[in-house]
């Protein structure tokens, strides 16, 4: 699971970012509204935890704006303890769940993992382009009538693509998932798993296509590049 993680707060973002981490959540973290919404207009992640005191764009109208382009990834608010106000007025616009301050961080970790499989759910639990297909339950790819067993890196990043099919994932994001938090992955390396990947998808009328500046996208073989 891939999170944006947006809240001015350095030392919480520092702690969140290693201990979800360890749980083998990925997050990208952005102290700043405005960067933050420019940031989810250029990127696609799983879940988007939202903290609402955010300098130069509060973190309502930042919402407010996400839904207002389409984009239903799930959003979990964080507010002040106590405060159903900012509930409210969070839930109206278009939050998925909220957590008041001080939290526990296991509780944290299973709103994010309930609101990534209620996404996955909501998307059905086979996902398609071309005849490339990904049960979203199994997590096991299938090509046609046939099954399509990876090594463990190739199957990661073909699952991120895939799940965010249609829309850039950066090369961080991807790097980030291919590997553990002590490790790093050249993007040389992505580079190779990505072709590794693309030769296996040949002829399944799915493409992977590199957007310069952007990453990678997972798009039906006809379809050219954003």
């Amino acid at each position: 699971m891939r999170i944006l993680l947006i809240e001015d707060q350095a030392a919480l973002v520092q702690t969140l970012t290693r201990s979800l981490a360890a749980l083998g959540i990925t997050v990208e973290s952005c102290g700043d509204g405005q960067l933050a919404d420019e940031t989810l207009q250029r990127h696609g992640y799983d879940v988007v935890v939202l903290d609402l005191g955010l300098p130069r764009l509060h973190g309502l109208e930042l919402l407010r704006r996400l839904r207002a382009r389409g984009d239903a990834v799930p959003v979990l608010i964080l507010t002040a303890s106590g405060d159903t106000h900012d509930r409210v007025q969070g839930l109206n616009a278009g939050a998925d769940d909220y957590l008041p301050k001080p939290f526990d961080l296991s509780e944290l970790e299973a709103r994010l993992r309930a609101l990534y499989r209620r996404r996955l759910g909501a998307a059905g639990s086979v996902l398609r382009v071309g005849t490339l297909a990904l049960d979203t339950v199994s997590r096991r790819f299938a090509l046609g009538d046939r099954h399509l067993d990876l090594p463990p890196r190739e199957h990661d990043l073909l699952e991120a693509l895939m799940i965010q099919a249609g829309r850039p994932v950066s090369k961080l994001a991807l790097s980030q998932r291919l590997c553990s938090a002590d490790e790093a992955l050249s993007h040389d390396a992505l580079e190779v798993y990505v072709y590794r990947v693309r030769r296996r998808i040949e002829g399944s009328g799915a493409a992977i296509h590199t957007l310069r500046g952007l990453g990678y996208v997972l798009e039906a073989a006809g379809d050219p590049p954003a």
